[in-house]
């Protein structure tokens, strides 16, 4: 059994006294290399779990430990951080150099980290991303897709087991999306663990495990197969689902005899072809 690098038993969080609670009792595990998407509506809690798991926020009640480690133990904070790294919505915020490769020597170099030790890590986080060949650009030449890449190397330069993605593509285009999904799967696939918090469902579906959140609280949690075929329910929290299992929900209503749980263009394809 694989275990568990990211435990929240209970997590309740409030911004203000008087406020609601932003997180409501949330208890989840998240296992080592597993890729976990939550998803939910603006205000559903989702962004702020991340902040909680990343310990740049800590819990009114609960607790939550990453690697074991608790969030709210102050003497773990770079050690959390480093091993759950954070990717934020806007790229721009999180670079700092004025040479892509002097960006992701930064985390390193401010850990204290040999210099030759700095240059591998360097080098292999980028091939990582497939942004070798951009090492000596200025960031702000690369675009919106390049620059979150860049983003989650200098997260890999850490040698973070776990990354946090928050709204990673919320201000990339389509090729710039694909660009971070794509890189997010194939990281997942060498064994890093992908925490994505998103409001796009066909970036869901790319997860082997889709949680959804409402009004602080989680509602399903599954893999997409499973969530997704609950589309009254998704609609009820204000998402959507997929636009290929909502098209096999309106064929089934003609009469054609589908899978319910269809969640991929592909899969639908082969079955109305056999």
């Amino acid at each position: 059994m694989k275990e568990y690098i990211i435990r929240i038993e209970n997590v309740k969080y409030k911004y203000e006294k008087e406020a609601a609670y932003a997180v409501n009792g949330v208890s989840l595990n998240i296992k080592k290399g597993e890729f976990t998407a939550i998803i939910g509506h603006n205000g559903s809690g989702k962004s702020t779990l991340a902040k909680l798991i990343n310990s740049l926020l800590l819990p009114t009640e609960g607790k939550i430990f990453v690697k074991d480690m608790d969030t709210s133990d102050d003497s773990k904070l770079w050690d959390i951080r480093q091993t759950a790294g954070m990717v934020f919505q806007n790229p721009d915020n999180q670079l700092v150099a004025t040479i892509v490769e002097e960006d992701i020597a930064f985390g390193p170099e401010n850990q204290g980290v040999e210099p030759s030790e700095i240059r591998r890590r360097v080098d292999e986080a980028l091939k990582a991303v497939g942004m070798y060949e951009y090492r000596k650009r200025p960031p702000h030449l690369l675009s919106g897709g390049q620059k979150q890449r860049i983003a989650i190397a200098g997260v890999l330069a850490l040698n973070s087991d776990c990354i946090i993605l928050d709204e990673p593509t919320a201000m990339l285009d389509p090729s710039g999306r694909k660009e971070v999904m794509e890189t997010l799967k194939k990281l997942n696939s060498q064994g890093k663990t992908i925490l994505l918090i998103t409001h796009y469902m066909d970036e869901a579906v790319l997860a082997d495990r889709v949680v959804v959140m409402d009004k602080g609280s989680i509602k399903l949690d599954g893999t997409p197969k499973e969530v997704f075929r609950n589309i009254e329910e998704i609609k009820k929290f204000g998402l959507d689902v997929p636009q290929v299992t909502e098209l096999t929900q309106e064929l089934i209503k003609e009469g054609l005899d589908l899978p319910p749980d269809i969640i991929d263009v592909k899969e639908l394809v082969d079955i109305l072809c056999q």
